[in-house]
């Protein structure tokens, strides 16, 4: 999965192409976007006492996973698998699906004393590798149909009416955020983003809007803080339960899931507008995002369960700190100590697995399963090789 995005430089001699270089503003993106999913989990605690860490809660959660799912789809495609691609869905998914869902039982039987494994209900983040898998399954698919778009807006809108779509092997969540999914993919199907010279200079008026529309976004979360709290917005947010189980048992219940989803198309648009196009000392920690997401469940874990992070008085001084601390959790786990250490676990590759052990062998150029394709752990993360694919 390459950045076709990615320009491409002139042929060298002898007529032969070098390779991409890099596009620093997807994995400036991929790290801003997992940064702020260890911040959504990170105040999710203090959600109960505080209005405003509700109000930035809503805010995160409005965008922040279909924006995960926007980028992941740009990096997938549509075309019949190779053999290599399809055994990565097994090493890149599946595995730490697995690993990792074992780990959270033997953590649960040692922290609470009982725990029954069930792999067909993820654990906490785990859902999100699940939706990944079935997203990159049923890509082919859709991508046969007129109008695919449309087609996931309707399963998606119509999956929220159907009590037996619930989180088992995160099938509602992955329904409900299959169209951002299919979002990304559409953009780079049609060239959207070169045609259109989107990763070129930002204007000042398009950072502006960006940041007139959080400004605006983040006054309707906190003013009408007690209205979404009434109506369980964020469970809304979540894509998770169905329209009667979060009260919305009217037939327009799923305008609400419509009316959402523009919302975070809107917020997500902002949000890459934000994103700066240029090379920063953590833009290389976007290659390793799946790091992040997969360990940072077990940091966090202590400090929600204990209930530290309950009653925290005042909110102006104690929400900063968790935001900076969110930052520095990304950072982190993200570095190559952690990376080293844990890559058994995140990056599995079993040889014996395959008929074709090959097929586990670790490539120079691999991708993770949100698209991003890096040079191997010996070459300088801070001074990529720009013969590096993007």
């Amino acid at each position: 999965m390459t950045d076709s995005a990615t320009p491409t430089t002139p042929p060298a001699t002898g007529g032969v192409p070098r390779a991409r270089r890099r596009v620093p503003f997807w994995d400036n993106a991929r790290f801003a976007c997992i940064v702020l999913v260890v911040l959504g989990h990170a105040t999710q605690r203090l959600t109960y006492d505080s209005d405003v860490a509700l109000g930035l809660y809503l805010l995160v959660y409005a965008f922040h996973m279909p924006a995960f799912a926007i980028i992941s789809g740009y990096f997938s495609k549509s075309g019949s698998p190779p053999r290599r691609q399809m055994a990565r869905v097994i090493t890149d998914i599946l595995l730490p699906y697995v690993i990792f869902e074992a780990l959270w039982t033997l953590t649960k039987w040692i922290v609470e004393g009982g725990a029954t494994p069930n792999l067909t209900k993820p654990s906490w983040t785990l859902w999100f590798l699940l939706a990944l898998g079935i997203f990159r399954l049923v890509l082919p698919y859709l991508a046969l149909l007129r109008w695919p778009l449309l087609w996931t807006i309707a399963i998606s809108i119509g999956a929220g009416y159907f009590s037996n779509i619930d989180s088992t092997l995160s099938l509602s969540r992955t329904l409900g955020l299959l169209p951002f999914f299919t979002l990304g993919w559409w953009l780079k199907e049609h060239d959207i983003v070169d045609r259109f010279g989107l990763l070129a200079r930002r204007q000042w008026w398009v950072f502006a809007a960006a940041i007139a529309t959080f400004v605006l976004a983040g006054w309707v979360a906190w003013f009408f803080v007690d209205d979404w709290r009434a109506m369980h917005l964020n469970e809304w947010l979540f894509y998770d339960d169905n329209y009667s189980a979060l009260g919305g048992t009217q037939w327009w219940a799923g305008g609400v899931r419509l009316a959402l989803m523009l919302v975070a198309i809107v917020l997500s648009t902002a949000f890459f507008a934000l994103v700066p196009r240029s090379t920063h000392f953590w833009t290389h920690f976007g290659q390793y995002t799946m790091y992040v997401y997969l360990l940072h469940s077990f940091v966090l874990y202590p400090f929600r369960e204990t209930g530290v992070l309950r009653g925290l008085d005042p909110t102006w001084l104690w929400l900063p700190i968790i935001v900076v601390a969110s930052v520095l959790i990304a950072l982190g786990l993200a570095t190559r100590p952690v990376r080293r250490v844990f890559r058994p676990l995140v990056e599995p590759r079993p040889a014996w697995l395959f008929a074709d052990p090959s097929l586990a062998a670790r490539e120079g150029h691999r991708s993770d399963p949100t698209g991003s394709r890096r040079p191997r752990e010996t070459s300088s993360p801070r001074h990529p090789d720009p013969r590096q694919n993007g």
